[in-house]
């Protein structure tokens, strides 16, 4: 299981992302192995593709010390919550749900176990996948503080674009084929 097994199951009609998968993840030199990594891992887990998650979180293992693969897990955890509630938050006519207290614990956001920047770089890429602007906003801003320019920011959004899209094609295949399969019987 591998990157070269997940783009050779791409069908042909999705070849662009089949080169896509393979320039932002195989070609990477603007993000650090811990940062990639724990980018495709924390977007895998966010596709909700068990596919796509069995084929790419053996290298993401291999690339990532325990302590970030274990915070690149959390950035999915913690970004499936707080993305759901903050995009509602936002999403709701009424402003003074703003107003009043979360009430969620997201310990691991102020101490993820890795450093903060990359911590914040999964959480970003997270959010895109999940449709969050205001985690966006502030996932990007806490980054552009620190110093992360918009190229390298954009690689981690590219990352999640891409994995989502071949999350949603490969078990958009899987599933003709079992209804054909169904249909066969």
């Amino acid at each position: 299981m591998s990157l070269d097994s997940l783009k050779s199951a791409l069908p042909d009609f999705a070849k662009d992302l089949k080169l896509n998968l393979g320039s932002v993840i195989g070609n990477q030199d603007a993000l650090t192995q811990q940062q990639l990594w724990g980018t495709v891992l924390s977007c895998a887990i966010a596709a909700r593709s068990p596919r796509v998650l069995r084929e790419l979180e053996p290298e993401a293992e291999a690339a990532l010390s325990p302590e970030a693969y274990t915070a690149a897990k959390s950035a999915a955890a913690i970004m499936a919550m707080n993305n759901v509630f903050y995009r509602t938050r936002h999403l709701l006519s009424d402003p003074e749900y703003g107003n009043l207290r979360a009430g969620l614990r997201m310990n691991v956001i102020g101490n993820p176990g890795v450093e903060k920047v990359d911590f914040e770089l999964w959480s970003l890429a997270v959010s895109a996948i999940n449709g969050c602007g205001q985690c966006l906003d502030s996932h990007e801003q806490v980054l552009r503080k620190a110093g992360v320019d918009r190229e390298t920011i954009q690689e981690a959004f590219k990352i999640a674009s891409v994995i989502q899209a071949v999350a949603v094609t490969l078990d958009a295949e899987a599933a003709l084929d079992a209804e054909a399969a169904l249909a066969g019987a």
